[in-house]
């Protein structure tokens, strides 16, 4: 008899197919889809990674990716499927107070910073790329965090590390100058807001992401699927659907943009006309082959910050059926 699967996941475009039905399953695939936010919350709640990751309340969940590379150096209960539903370039991520003079990463050298958590993935990929492309001494770094760590880590030698105050949420750190920067997986304004002290680090920030994107040919990882491995070891075979299953959700949301009328903002046909023959038509490869350099660039990142405390195998990280996509 097939097991009805929980899959927890956001809601973004790229995974609408799932929420609305219009996803195609692979026989053999029952799943009971759960909107279950990070930060935000959806209709079944907040606070994803954790209850996947410290609860074991899924079969299946999106989940940070610094924080199952934790788990997977700890040998934790998980593997994963080498699907990514989320990315980001952090070079658009890290925000300065208006009233300071910052504008190259160098210069928050002996400065505080402030982060969600020093394991959040956006968080490592930023202390990363600001060290390895721009010089910045991360040891020099007082880092300011707002929440605890999903996996419990110690970070590396050297590093400063400390909570913010009870209460203290990083846009307001940052907007009463008690941060010099964040590093935030999130936009601190909804709209343009010229009331609000805070600006982002690059003058022009797509530009940076247009050289790291030339330089480097992906679009770095956020999140990936991962599922008990316990789950797995009673359905083999499930590994596999559940790719083809996001593959099915993929190939139908490619299609959404084609309507210019498809969002509400008024210009994304424009958007999408530009970026295609900047950065490519495919954004979102799935499989390990296409995401190894992204993935071993993280891993050496987790490395040096003391996520973890040795490099890992890619293959290490994903359910041995998927080690050949």
């Amino acid at each position: 008899m097939t097991k009805t699967i929980t899959l927890a996941i956001d809601r973004y475009d790229r995974l609408m197919p799932f929420h609305d039905g219009t996803v195609e399953l692979p026989p053999g695939l029952d799943l009971k889809v759960l909107q279950v936010g990070q930060e935000g919350r959806l209709r079944e709640g907040a606070h994803r990674h954790e209850r996947m990751l410290q609860e074991g309340e899924f079969d299946a969940a999106e989940v940070s990716l610094s924080s199952y590379v934790a788990a997977c150096a700890r040998g934790m209960v998980y593997t994963a499927i080498p699907v990514f539903p989320r990315r980001l370039f952090s070079l658009g991520q890290v925000f300065v107070n208006t009233h300071s003079t910052y504008c190259h990463p160098r210069e928050l050298a002996g400065r505080t910073i402030g982060l969600q958590s020093f394991q959040t993935t956006l968080a490592v990929l930023a202390k990363g790329d600001m060290a390895a492309a721009y010089g910045l001494d991360l040891r020099s770094v007082r880092w300011l965090t707002r929440s605890a760590e999903t996996v419990e880590v110690a970070p590396a030698p050297g590093f400063r590390v400390e909570r913010l105050p009870a209460g203290l949420g990083l846009i307001d750190a940052l907007a009463q100058g008690k941060v010099d920067a964040i590093f935030y997986s999130r936009t601190p304004w909804r709209d343009p807001d010229t009331s609000l002290p805070i600006r982002r680090l690059f003058a022009d920030p797509q530009a940076e992401e247009s050289l790291y994107f030339t330089k480097y040919g992906y679009w770095p990882i956020m999140h990936l699927v991962a599922l008990k491995k316990a789950v797995a070891e009673r359905q083999p075979e499930l590994p596999g659907l559940l790719m083809r299953a996001f593959e099915s959700a993929q190939g139908i949301a490619d299609g959404y943009i084609d309507d210019p009328g498809w969002s509400r903002l008024a210009w994304t046909k424009y958007a999408r006309e530009r970026e295609t023959p900047a950065l490519g038509a495919k954004l979102w490869p799935l499989g390990v082959a296409a995401n190894r350099a992204n993935l071993e660039r993280f891993i050496g990142y987790s490395h040096d910050q003391g996520i973890i405390d040795r490099r890992i195998a890619v293959e290490e990280m994903f359910h041995p059926s998927l080690h050949g996509t």
